[in-house]
């Protein structure tokens, strides 16, 4: 019988700041949020009682929560504590699948001549991280990964929940049914309406029936997890298939050179993820999400790509900035909330070196220019030395994403 484990890191992003600064404990901490369009990262728990939550918009939390502490945050930070997290994490399974900074699932299979009993080495997971790091990580344990995820929500905060199988259907039976994966917002609605509101109702319903109200993979897959019937692995370290970097701006930007300024910096940031990763792209992508608002919903502003293929794979910044800034030209002069790089099609940089002796001067300089910064990156951090032309770019919201490529930063 498999034996699956999942560990999520309790506000996050709000328990670092309230380790590091002990004005903060107690309080109710908000990271992110502060600026016009500033989205909730992480809310402590004293902040969540008002009803804070992740993903939410700034000027609610602020409403829900006058006296919340808005607390910028701090990604190359948060990074490094991921980074012991998942440190500890490999000491009790070779397969930990990251979903984020703060999470991962852990496959416990056959582990219990090494570390006892699930329970037993989940809780002796969750010393090893507080140990570690100070900070605290809810565990839940299952026989699959839908019944795992739930079981850590439901141990919050600070907690461990082991599901046996015999258990998993007692369970997952009176659960709302949004909690299944794939339902959202929509999906629950039209089984609401149809009298299934928890998820043992739906594990009940005939197929036939969900396939008609949710369509035909949604159907099937909402009612085999219902069942308990989730046979999915845990998958570590999948191979990339894009690098990208974006950010929402405060305010509105029609102005082309700004615009080409920030483009430059996430297209050295890709370029250099790539670089640390061995790895060159065959296309640049470059998205952008225009200002006007075409329909209701955080989805209504139109998002628009424009893709170039490179002559050859590159992982050279001032290449990647080149294509980016001519698919600018390619996009309506309208303002825009968002801007990103995206490289793809990606190769094994040894593959697109094969020609590097017969290469020009040129690529030969960019090459020990690019040996150059990312020396200087990795020893005073990524932003020692820039471009000119090159504006960092502001962000709205803190990623949870764990991005491949992504080196440590010394101290500021």
């Amino acid at each position: 019988m498999r034996v699956i484990l999942h560990a999520d890191m309790d506000a996050f992003y709000a328990s670092v700041e309230q380790r590091d600064d002990p004005r903060l404990r107690g309080k109710p901490v908000i990271v992110g949020g502060a600026g016009a369009r500033g989205v909730v990262s992480a809310a402590s728990y004293e902040a969540r009682v008002y009803g804070v939550r992740s993903a939410m918009p700034g000027y609610e939390a602020r409403r829900l929560c006058p006296d919340g502490i808005f607390v910028r945050g701090d990604m190359r930070k948060y990074a490094a504590v991921s980074r012991q997290v998942f440190e500890v994490f490999g000491r009790f399974s070779p397969l930990v699948e990251a979903i984020s900074l703060d999470e991962a699932f852990l496959d416990l299979t056959g582990t219990e001549r090494l570390h006892g009993p699930p329970r037993a080495a989940g809780e002796a997971l969750r010393r090893a991280v507080r140990d570690a790091t100070g900070l605290a990580v809810s565990v839940g344990i299952a026989p699959s990964k839908l019944v795992a995820k739930i079981a850590s929500d439901e141990a919050k905060p600070d907690g461990l929940l082991e599901i046996l199988p015999g258990e998993v259907h007692a369970f997952l039976d009176p659960l709302p049914v949004g909690r299944l994966w794939g339902v959202g917002p929509v999906a629950e609605a039209r089984l609401r309406a149809v009298g299934i509101e928890t998820i043992g109702d739906l594990a009940r319903r005939d197929d036939a029936e969900l396939r008609a109200w949710l369509g035909e993979s949604l159907g099937a897959h909402a009612a085999a997890l219902a069942r308990g019937a989730d046979a999915r692995d845990v998958v570590p370290d999948r191979d990339a298939v894009s690098y990208s970097e974006e950010n929402t701006f405060d305010t509105d930007v029609a102005d082309r050179a700004r615009l080409g300024a920030v483009i430059q910096d996430h297209a050295e940031s890709v370029a250099r993820r790539l670089r640390r990763d061995g790895l060159a792209a065959r296309t640049i992508v470059l998205k952008a999400k225009l200002a006007k608002r075409k329909a209701p919903g955080p989805r209504g502003y139109p998002v628009l790509t424009r893709r170039a293929t490179l002559a050859e794979p590159s992982d050279d910044g001032a290449l990647f900035t080149r294509e980016a800034k001519r698919l600018l030209e390619r996009l309506p002069a309208a303002p825009v909330r968002l801007i990103g790089v995206g490289a793809t099609n990606l190769v094994a940089l040894a593959a697109a070196q094969l020609g590097l002796f017969e290469a020009d001067g040129e690529r030969r300089r960019s090459a020990r220019l690019n040996r150059a910064l990312d020396e200087i990156a990795e020893r005073f951090g990524s932003r020692a030395i820039v471009r000119a032309g090159q504006e960092a770019a502001s962000r709205a919201a803190l990623s949870h994403q764990r991005k491949r490529g992504e080196g440590d930063e010394p101290a500021s």
